[in-house]
């Protein structure tokens, strides 16, 4: 069966915020992009993801969208946007946008007027609910940026009942029971395909339906987090019943007529329920992203959950559905810093080794901006120099619980997103030349060494290395179409899998530990006669034969001789 565009495509995530500035303002903007195109063209990328560039006051980044048919003028203007697209589309790239359906900022025209009496005509397109007869808020729900009291519910006085948000106070939740909101966004989400744009990620898609009744949670407080009675539970409003008739009427009134893609943020969606999401018959969306590999709490992995969380997703490919396959976005922490090794001896190669198993495993690879060199976590001295919601809010939090300021950040540094927001490091001048003004959030230190000039510059490049699996999923059917098989499935260092199709036979071969590695090779794989395709150890001699040692980090892609 002919494969969708999105299947054979490698995505790039560009978080416009920090990939580079052209006006000096210290904010990244899209003719910044536009002068950067040449870049991802180079490297063979053919889909590029935009997280928000909606008008937004950046309470969050943009993930809080005040106007959404229009582009934040930090960023540029809607004229700036269309030609950022001809000019994608003519190198062959799509653009696909981010659509937080949520919520939206509290300065968004809807909830202006939603707030200013019970019979206005968009009450409804937000969630209001009176309070308790004490006065106190609708339920126990704690909101995720712990803001306010910790309650997730905000008074407002000139009508006298809370609104929900389960994120900033002014991010008010939207009410995707009624109609005519869902009407105005299907109309929205026209307008941007109307403008050429090829698809959507879909902003924590699971929690657009809210439980029936607004129950309390029965969960148990973190003590160390949630304040004066409020608990923060995910479970509360994620994968509702009736998400799916939401995301269904989504398809047919917009995503299937349209052929457009879509992926998900799939917050409480793991192997066991994907299908009922992107199975090709349910006709809701096209692949969604999970994170039981890639979390902000998630800082290492083993070979074990590896294979293991792999061949779970492998299942879910045989339902006709679709995967993602990232270890770090927008909202996480480094790759090379949480699941490789950051230090000068081995960044490299575990930014190689990393990437390898990202792109050699079934599903549509997301490459997150500076991960093709090597970029690392950067840890600030003090609060002040965090942006993050979640790491300022548990800050604060923490603090008032009696935790040392210093403790605190120690605790919080490795798992803020600001890690991943850091200025893209372009080369070793001022501001890693990312910006000739001063930068929204300071550049990581480490610039002058760690950088794109200085990466491409060198012999040992982790960007060529990119550019060499992004050209063999072009070449390689066994990458798309093959099934995978993990073999020496106890190894505690050794990850080796074959991806194998009619047509071909691919075989990756990775120590994922920092230190050298003796074991021995599967008799199956010996009487085979393997050509070595790609490494980041050049300097090593190819061998599938008997037993053998690999070296910290290193990893191999060999092919089955015909």
């Amino acid at each position: 069966m002919k494969k969708k565009w999105w299947q054979e495509a490698v995505v790039y995530e560009i978080y416009c915020k920090s990939f580079c500035d052209s006006d000096g303002d210290g904010i990244g903007d899209l003719r910044g992009v536009m002068s950067k195109l040449h870049v991802l063209r180079d490297l063979g990328v053919n889909c590029i993801w935009f997280t928000p560039i909606y008008t937004s006051p950046q309470v969050d980044n943009g993930y809080d969208v005040a106007d959404y048919r229009n582009i934040d003028p930090a960023y540029g203007t809607l004229e700036d946007f269309k030609k950022l697209l001809d000019m994608a589309h003519g190198m062959g790239i799509r653009v696909i946008m981010d659509m937080v359906l949520n919520h939206s900022s509290d300065e968004c025209e809807w909830f202006k007027e939603s707030r200013k009496s019970k019979d206005n005509p968009y009450r409804n397109y937000y969630i209001w609910q009176p309070p308790k007869p004490d006065g106190s808020p609708p339920n126990n729900w704690g909101n995720y940026f712990r803001e306010g009291n910790g309650s997730a519910w905000e008074f407002d006085a000139a009508t006298n009942e809370y609104y929900l948000h389960q994120y900033s106070i002014k991010m008010p939740d939207l009410n995707w029971e009624y109609k005519p909101l869902r009407r105005e966004i299907y109309n929205m989400l026209h307008f941007w395909l109307d403008l050429g744009v090829d698809g959507f990620r879909l902003d924590i898609f699971t929690r657009f339906k809210k439980p029936e009744g607004f129950p309390d949670t029965k969960k148990a407080p973190d003590l160390l987090l949630d304040r004066n009675g409020f608990v923060m539970d995910p479970s509360m409003c994620t994968n509702v019943e009736g998400i799916h008739e939401i995301l269904h009427e989504l398809y047919t009134e917009v995503f299937g007529p349209r052929d457009c893609m879509t992926v998900g943020e799939g917050a409480g969606v793991s192997h066991k329920n994907a299908a009922d999401y992107v199975g090709a018959l349910r006709q809701e969306l096209d692949m969604v992203y999970h994170f039981q590999l890639s979390h902000r709490k998630l800082y290492s992995i083993s070979t074990e959950h590896f294979r293991t969380v792999q061949k779970n997703w492998a299942e879910v490919l045989r339902k006709n559905a679709w995967a993602v396959q990232y270890l770090s976005n927008h909202d996480s922490a480094r790759q090379v810093s949480c699941y490789g090794c950051d230090d000068e001896r081995y960044r490299t190669d575990s930014a190689k080794l990393l990437a390898t198993l990202i792109h050699t495993t079934p599903g549509t690879p997301f490459i997150y901006q500076g991960e093709e060199i090597g970029m690392t976590n950067v840890k600030y001295d003090t609060i002040e120099d965090y942006n993050c919601c979640y790491t300022v809010g548990d800050y604060h939090a923490m603090i008032a619980s009696g935790v040392s300021p210093k403790e605190a950040i120690d605790l919080l540094a490795p798992r803020s997103r600001d890690n991943a927001r850091t200025p893209y490091q372009w080369d070793g001048s001022e501001n890693a030349g990312f910006s000739t003004g001063t930068p929204w959030i300071k550049v990581n230190p480490n610039y002058t060494h760690i950088n794109l000039e200085a990466d491409r510059a060198n012999g040992d490049s982790i960007f060529a290395f990119y550019q060499e699996l992004i050209r063999m999923r072009r070449e390689d059917p066994a990458i798309i179409d093959g099934d995978l098989r993990f073999l020496l499935d106890d190894h505690e260092e050794i990850l080796l899998y074959t991806r194998a199709c009619i047509r071909q036979t691919l075989l990756v071969v990775a120590n994922y530990s920092e230190k050298n590695v003796h074991f021995s090779i599967p008799e199956e794989l010996e009487n085979s006669s393997w050509r070595r395709r790609l490494t980041n150890k050049m300097d090593t001699t190819p061998s599938m034969g008997g037993s053998r040692d690999l070296l910290p980090w290193e990893v191999e892609i060999y092919e089955l001789a015909r």
